[in-house]
């Protein structure tokens, strides 16, 4: 065990909390994010220990909390008497925010009218909802558990019963998609009441079925004209539509970008519980809680296990790097200098001239270096050349 978080920033700028709810119903082809398919069972001693680790923690991060992500997993497959617990523990040990943002990731086939009103009476404001495609064959691969009309309906029963900020995920490069198909998810997500948009290109993770499908040849990768085509597409009518393309993967309406996942980019400090969930104090210190169900269970009095590393000058240097250059604002070269020093700042000028000169990098009059939308499809040989470690 190690010690716990240190106080971060001062009250005035807050924080955000996670809670990962790391329960599925089935597991889809391509995930690797830490879950199970235990049963309902489980659920209530779940929340009984995540209610111990938040009330262990609660000193740890000063102010108010101005986000609430519930992730997983699938936070939607929670009992209606867990979700309140839930919910009941965060209040009872955080102060929020008046117009804090509290989002919940949704599987379609979990969202009903009885759904929708109990998010919404617990003070939900934002739904992330996983659709991925809305072709019924790409769903079957990805081993979904809903389907194309059922996504459609989730979405505008969402909109119906009062949460009108709603995100969609999208994935795009499946095996065998074509550029027309694509379209066509593209365009069906835009005509629905959706306020976000998050697109992620089908990536082939460690330990997952989809790598097992590759090794054995089951699958080949997109081309990589095809999979610009498809990238490009998405920025032009996302933007027809209204949306600003303001972080590598994301698309947001006017006024409605994740604050949480925003928060993540600028180095705002925040607590992760649950397994798996991840904790940052703001200046250098990071805390990972271990991805195993029952050992989080089995802990004593919320003395949950986990591990703690402390960043050395460079590694947040490169990781600053990196998060800003994700977003549409990029590398403020003034802030890297008042945290880094001018040299380093300089040094990073010096990295980035032949990117600017190549154009994948944009040099704005404020003297912040932003990605292209050439270079967003090359940004991590970019981000790797402005990185010191």
């Amino acid at each position: 065990m190690s010690s716990p978080l240190t106080t971060a920033t001062p009250s005035a700028s807050g924080f955000g909390l996670y809670v990962h709810v790391p329960f599925c119903r089935t597991r889809c082809v391509y995930c690797a994010f830490y879950s199970t398919t235990f049963g309902p069972d489980l659920q209530q001693k779940y929340v009984e220990a995540v209610s111990l680790e938040m009330d262990r923690r609660r000193h740890e991060l000063d102010g108010v909390a101005q986000t609430v992500y519930l992730g997983g997993g699938t936070p939607s497959v929670l009992q209606s008497s867990a979700l309140e617990q839930l919910f009941s523990a965060i209040h009872r040990c955080f102060s929020l925010s008046p117009d804090a943002e509290i989002t919940i990731e949704a599987n379609p086939d979990d969202v009903d009218t009885a759904f929708c009103r109990r998010v919404k009476a617990l003070g939900v404001n934002r739904v992330s909802l996983g659709v991925q495609s809305f072709n019924d064959a790409r769903l079957r691969f990805l081993r979904r558990r809903h389907d194309a009309t059922g996504a459609v309906e989730a979405v505008n029963l969402l909109s119906e019963n009062g949460i009108d900020n709603i995100s969609v995920d999208l994935i795009f490069g499946l095996p065998g998609q074509s550029l027309e198909e694509w379209q066509s998810d593209v365009q069906t997500a835009l005509s629905l009441p959706v306020t976000h948009l998050s697109a992620y290109s089908l990536m082939v993770e460690e330990g997952t079925p989809l790598q097992r499908m590759v090794e054995r040849g089951e699958v080949a990768d997109t081309d990589e004209t095809l999979f610009e085509a498809m990238m490009n597409h998405l920025a032009d009518a996302a933007e027809e539509a209204g949306f600003e393309h303001y972080e590598i993967s994301n698309y947001a309406r006017p006024g409605y970008r994740s604050r949480h996942n925003s928060s993540y980019w600028q180095g705002v400090p925040y607590l992760g519980f649950g397994p798996a969930a991840h904790s940052y104090d703001g200046h250098s210190l990071r805390r990972a809680n271990t991805a195993d169900l029952r050992a989080y269970l089995a802990a004593p009095d919320g003395q949950v296990p986990h591990v703690t590393e402390r960043l050395t000058d460079a590694e947040l240097q490169d990781e600053m790097v990196m998060t800003a250059l994700r977003c549409r604002e990029g590398i403020d070269l003034t802030r890297l200098a008042e945290r880094f020093g001018c040299e380093a700042a300089n040094e990073i000028s010096r990295l980035a001239r032949p990117h600017i000169d190549s154009g994948l990098l944009a040099r704005h009059p404020d003297g912040r270096l932003a990605l292209t939308r050439r270079g967003i499809m090359l940004s991590d040989r970019v981000m790797a050349d402005l990185m010191i470690g």
